[in-house]
């Protein structure tokens, strides 16, 4: 994924930025913590994927290992809320730290480089069955969508998500006392803007301000499958 350095956001409304995703891109979604000490192996493999243009890695950081001496700085409870979700639907009785799901259906602890890059590949051989593209025009974004494949069964969530590309932590506490940590692409709000049915073409426009860079993704409702995903450059 490439990343949108701050100065790239100050474009006037005349100029736009597109983005179509023709190939399906792979979410890898990284549920990691300051305060785990099995963390940073995974939180370097997800560097590695946020620096890949096949891949849209996003971290995001939990708020219940907070108790064990530190308070992770970019944790939200609602990306702990997001993993417990993942959790029901899977049938899982737990959540963990690194785990990764990847595009919204098969989890993998976070920090197997092998496996990941195997369900990766896997994911990118399949045939995308939506045509997603989102322009910027000042701060507008208009999403649009439109189905390939005769198999979509709706409704999905359009969802879009805002990251910092790269944050920095100097941990005095817990088990990762004494390190500063780099951290790729941590999310800082993931809101739902819209929904659609799967079978007509979709059109959106909503407000797209502030200089963290944006991913659109389109979920199947319920949190399941992510089907598509473009990321504004």
């Amino acid at each position: 994924m490439k990343l949108l350095a701050a100065a790239t956001l100050a474009i006037c409304a005349t100029t736009s930025t597109v983005l179509i995703a023709q190939d399906r891109d792979v979410v890898v979604e990284l549920f990691t913590s300051q305060g785990c000490a099995s963390c940073p192996p995974a939180d370097a493999i997800l560097h590695q994927l946020a620096d890949r243009d096949d891949v849209i890695a996003l971290a995001l950081h939990v708020d219940y290992w907070d108790y064990i001496g530190w308070k992770d700085e970019y944790a939200l409870a609602k990306n702990s809320s997001r993993q417990r979700r993942y959790a029901d639907v899977g049938g899982r009785d737990m959540v963990y730290t690194p785990q990764m799901i990847v595009n919204g259906v098969d989890d993998v602890v976070g920090a197997r480089a092998g496996e990941v890059t195997a369900i990766i590949e896997r994911e990118k051989s399949r045939k995308p069955v939506v045509e997603l593209s989102a322009t910027r025009e000042g701060s507008r974004l208009s999403i649009r969508a439109e189905p390939v494949a005769q198999s979509l069964a709706g409704p999905m969530t359009v969802q879009l998500v805002r990251y910092s590309p790269l944050r920095t932590a100097r941990i005095t506490r817990g088990e990762n006392a004494g390190n500063e940590l780099d951290y790729a692409n941590v999310v800082e709000d993931w809101s739902v803007v819209g929904e659609w049915d799967g079978r007509e073409p979709y059109r959106q426009e909503t407000e797209l301000t502030g200089e963290f860079p944006a991913v659109v993704l389109l979920q199947y409702a319920g949190q399941g499958e992510i089907v598509a995903a473009a990321a504004i450059d």
